[in-house]
């Protein structure tokens, strides 16, 4: 079950929200998890077998951590929590991928396991591993009851595809929540508009990737075309899926942090990843980058540092090795910026910044949205024309005519002009009467035409379900 479809939104979503204000206050956690169990095991009935084991041994890890703690030994229960739950994602995300590359290396014939990937295993691993490690470092206290610790880690508004609510940022809000009508409304509208920016913007977009994608008559423009609507398409299919995870957490009475900040608007590379996929960048830096010393360390360490941290955000992405280099690219681009090209920009326009940053973004977007290495390094070729293409021709053409308002709405919509309008006219007192009564009437069209669009549409992908 995805959030864009018309059982949830119309059936599952509303049923959950009347048992959840019916009951009093200490029933609400148990209702909140049953409906998560029912919402994942819709999906994934046999890996909820995996899913309960996860969170069987992070709760269990966090009684042995806690009582270990002062003692000499303190260390073991926290490196078996690692190990139990990388391990687990190891085996079922990656084994193909290390058995594939044995068989390359060594000329062998081991048979591959074929194991399907359990949605939200990467997203729920990394929300365990939090636990655990913030116990251990004193940050989170041990949560006792089972209850509330597997609502916490199968929590529906972010079990799969995150972002990653870590323990400590929820901890208080398990326990004890407010909730009002101010909150509810305001979640109505954020999940409404994540709603939006999937069907309405990504969906689109990705019709045109796919186009663009499998054709046959391809040109050096269309793969630049479809490198930029498939950037602005996983930018509003995954922020869009944040928004609906941060307005239904508000619902129930959850505040969640931010996972996107209009990174598109960047002026650098590093700027972008402090803008992009947040929750997934601030865990890599507080749970590996800092703990091998961050950059307060000797240029060659902080270096390594960075090459670990990027491979393995490269490598948490998808088992095949353009995450991989894609990821590398990073590493490289980032220390790169570090030791020279932040100089260089220092003293250019702005707007150059900001085409450089694009530019870079593109190709490791191409890098990203491929088949394996030798689909990402076709893309970059014909993108450069090195492919005997053509520049451009009619197919193209058409279909850069026929999604070009779309782009162009997704490109204004990926930036905080839109925001900043209707926040100016929210602001002037002759208008704010008017914006406070088409507002609600405003999100109600909306919620209709995605209505219509997933009634009569097919194409709802979410790209996200990959990781």
């Amino acid at each position: 079950m995805v959030f864009s479809s018309i059982s949830f939104i119309y059936y599952f979503l509303p049923v959950v929200l009347v048992l959840y204000f019916l009951v009093p206050f200490k029933f609400k956690n148990i209702v909140l998890l049953i409906s998560s169990l029912f919402f994942y095991i819709y999906g994934e009935p046999l890996y909820f077998i995996l899913m309960a084991l996860s969170i069987l041994s992070g709760y269990l890890h966090g009684f042995w951590i806690e009582r270990a703690k002062s003692g000499r030994y303190a260390k073991i229960p926290l490196i078996s929590s690692i190990i139990t739950s990388i391990g687990l994602l190891v085996i079922f995300k990656y084994a193909d991928f290390f058995i594939g590359n044995i068989n390359w290396i060594f000329k062998s014939n081991i048979p591959l396991l074929r194991i399907a990937l359990p949605i939200g295993i990467s997203f729920y691993t990394f929300q365990i591993l939090s636990y655990t490690i913030d116990v251990y470092r004193g940050n989170a206290e041990v949560q006792r009851n089972f209850i509330n610790f597997a609502m916490y880690v199968s929590l529906f508004p972010q079990l799969i595809a995150g972002p990653i609510v870590r323990y400590t940022t929820v901890e208080k809000e398990i326990n004890k929540r407010s909730h009002s009508l101010d909150n509810f409304a305001y979640g109505v509208s954020r999940f409404i508009i994540g709603l939006s920016k999937k069907v309405l913007l990504a969906n689109n977009l990705g019709e045109l990737v796919s186009v663009l994608q499998n054709t046959r008559e391809k040109t050096i423009l269309s793969f630049w075309i479809a490198a930029i609507a498939f950037a602005l398409q996983i930018y509003f299919d995954f922020s869009g899926y944040s928004d609906m995870a941060i307005g239904l957490g508000r619902m129930f009475g959850f505040h969640f942090l931010e996972n996107f900040n209009y990174p598109f608007i960047s002026k650098s590379l590093t700027e972008f990843w402090r803008r992009w996929h947040m929750s997934l960048g601030t865990w890599f830096r507080d749970y590996v980058y800092i703990p091998m010393g961050g950059n307060r360390v000797s240029a060659i360490k902080w270096i390594r540092n960075i090459i670990v941290v990027w491979f393995l955000t490269g490598f948490w992405h998808g088992a095949q090795w353009n995450f991989i280099v894609w990821g590398l690219y990073f590493a490289v681009m980032l220390a790169a910026e570090k030791y020279f090209i932040k100089k260089i920009l220092s003293k250019l326009p702005s707007i150059a910044a900001h085409i450089y940053t694009l530019f870079f973004i593109l190709l490791s977007f191409a890098l990203f949205n491929s088949d394996g290495m030798g689909d990402s390094l076709n893309s970059l070729a014909g993108m450069f024309g090195l492919l005997d293409v053509p520049f451009s021709n009619d197919f193209t053409l058409y279909y850069l005519k026929s999604y070009g308002f779309t782009m162009l709405i997704a490109a204004a919509g990926s930036t905080p002009l839109i925001k900043t309008l209707f926040m100016k006219i929210s602001n002037m007192d002759t208008l704010r009467k008017a914006v406070n009564i088409m507002e609600p009437v405003m999100l109600v069209l909306l919620l209709l035409l995605i209505t219509g669009y997933l009634v009569d549409g097919s194409f709802n992908p979410f790209l996200y379900f990959r990781f």
